[in-house]
């Protein structure tokens, strides 16, 4: 049989691998850019005038190797750029003096700060999954240094001041990198290089304070803000040299949409809700055991002086530098489990603070060595589980659960220093074990494996290990890829067999039809 007498059927589809190409996108079925928009080369320069090194510009043949100096390398950028917020903490006095006002005229440069930094989060970091995140890093790391500048040679308090929230807005570098590291990272090792990252932020929140005391101690405040113009400048030259330029996420949208959707978000994903709420648990109890831990090392029994209780930083120092070893733990298992752990040996050494924190040295110190390495981990399990959800909107997913954080450190600072002056540092340290409580609670309402959007219960069983779930995943698709393959021709051999069925009635009179069909992989059969 001849195919030129043989009428022939031909259904082709689009071929999967030039759909691929025309967009990427994320499991959740998101787009997340396009690699052939982007040919290799094409953005050669930052802001089009400064040349990008040749090693640093995306080509998508050869992805870019995300290894430990380049995570190290933005662990040290959040240390040193985050401490913008909490430099000016120790100087108030200073400051007062400086400027010939009272002391409560001072005390609004800190809120100003931590405004400036809340309106950051929400209005700059979402341009992480709209804008190149190079770019974006260089833009708000030199403004930064500007700002800095400006606050070290000012004599005016309101020039100081508009300049802290400046300062505070254009502070939110760690929160572009910590999606960046999580889009840069393999899989595998993905928690591992959160945690990196975010161990780079806890210290710098706590050694700013201590190095602006020190510093403080035997010179002028400006020094304090000379030395934070030195480690930007080191920031921005080794972002310039050592940042791997990225292409844009999410072309389709426009900054008004950014917001939108990460409001959108914040109500309507079961799985950014819960870790957000449980992190503003947490981060309450962080900042109400740190704030309250002064008031209790400088009373009776310790009576300590301050550069003691400044020497605790050493302790939680300690305990931040523990953190990559949990970020290890994590990627082995679910994010839910982690946090579980996390949660639990929180409360454990929540205990301990309860129970002897104002009567034995040892308790203070075993307490906070151990709430800064499980308060770490819990932070970094959430911040995976929430990276989960979708591809292309990492930044908006981070900035809502970084907000909400930041909320919980206000209800800390503000309702632990309530109570602890009231009603004493047991009562304090009760009231982080109601936090810590709440948080569990909310842990449980929903289980390890749920669906996306699925509020409460439990779904697809209790297993923790990363890896045995996804091999089941895999042998799952396999599965369902051998039962959808044979369906093109099992068509082709029912329509032949009917074709066959009825030409044997007159079989020398009519000759057999063939039915040409394209598979799924594009082969005619």
């Amino acid at each position: 049989m001849s195919s030129a007498s043989s009428p022939t059927t031909t259904i082709t589809e689009p071929s999967p691998r030039r759909a691929m190409k025309a967009d990427v996108r994320d499991l959740k079925g998101e787009s997340v850019g396009s690699d052939s928009e982007v040919p290799e080369g094409h953005y050669a320069k930052d802001f089009g005038l400064i040349p990008i090194p040749r090693h640093l510009r995306y080509d998508p043949s050869k992805p870019f190797h995300f290894g430990i100096p380049l995570n190290v390398a933005f662990g040290f950028a959040s240390t040193f750029i985050v401490a913008n917020l909490y430099y000016c903490q120790p100087l108030l006095i200073q400051l007062s003096k400086s400027f010939n006002v009272t002391y409560s005229e001072v005390s609004l440069i800190p809120t100003l700060v931590q405004a400036g930094y809340a309106t950051g989060l929400v209005l700059i970091s979402p341009l992480g999954d709209l804008l190149r995140r190079r770019q974006l890093i260089l833009c708000i790391v030199t403004l930064s240094t500007c700002f800095t500048i400006g606050l070290s040679v000012t004599s005016n308090l309101h020039v100081f001041e508009a300049l802290s929230f400046l300062v505070g807005v254009v502070t939110v570098t760690p929160q572009i990198l910590i999606p960046l590291a999580a889009d840069l990272a393999p899989e595998k090792r993905r928690a591992s290089a959160i945690s990196v990252v975010l161990s780079g932020l806890l210290l710098g929140i706590l050694i700013s304070r201590v190095l602006a005391g020190i510093i403080a101690e035997f010179r002028s405040w400006r020094v304090v803000y000379y030395f934070a113009i030195g480690v930007q400048t080191l920031v921005l030259v080794g972002s310039y040299f050592m940042l791997p330029d990225y292409p844009s996420k999410n072309s389709d949208l426009t900054y008004f949409k950014i917001l939108w959707t990460m409001a959108k978000f914040s109500v309507t994903e079961p799985i950014l809700i819960q870790a957000s709420l449980i992190n503003m648990a947490s981060s309450a109890c962080f900042s109400n055991f740190w704030v309250t831990l002064t008031f209790l090392l400088g009373g009776p029994p310790y009576n300590y002086s301050t550069l003691v209780i400044g020497l605790f930083g050493l302790v939680g120092m300690a305990g931040v530098a523990a953190g990559p070893i949990g970020g290890h733990i994590i990627d082995r298992l679910i994010p839910w489990y982690a946090s579980l752990v996390g949660v639990i040996m929180l409360v454990l050494f929540q205990s301990v603070q309860l129970g002897a924190g104002g009567i034995h040295i040892a308790a203070v110190i075993v307490s906070t060595f151990g709430l800064d390495v499980f308060r770490q981990m819990i932070q970094v399990s959430l911040t995976t589980a929430i990276f989960g959800i979708s591809v292309s909107a990492r930044a908006r997913l981070n900035a809502v659960s970084i907000l909400c954080i930041f909320i919980g450190q206000v209800i800390g600072t503000s309702v632990g220093t309530h109570v602890f002056v009231n009603f004493g540092w047991r009562a304090a340290a009760a009231l982080s074990m109601g936090f810590y409580a709440w948080g569990i609670f909310l842990l449980l309402i929903r289980g390890p494996h749920c669906k996306r959007y699925t509020w409460f219960g439990y779904e697809g069983g209790f297993e923790a290990r990363k890896k045995v779930v996804e091999e089941r995943k895999k042998l799952e698709e396999e599965k369902a890829r051998e039962i959808a393959a044979p369906l093109p021709l099992n068509r082709e051999r029912v329509i032949e067999h009917k074709v066959s069925a009825k030409q044997g009635k007159d079989a020398a009179s009519t000759p057999m039809t063939r039915i040409s069909e394209t598979t799924e992989n594009g082969i005619s059969v």
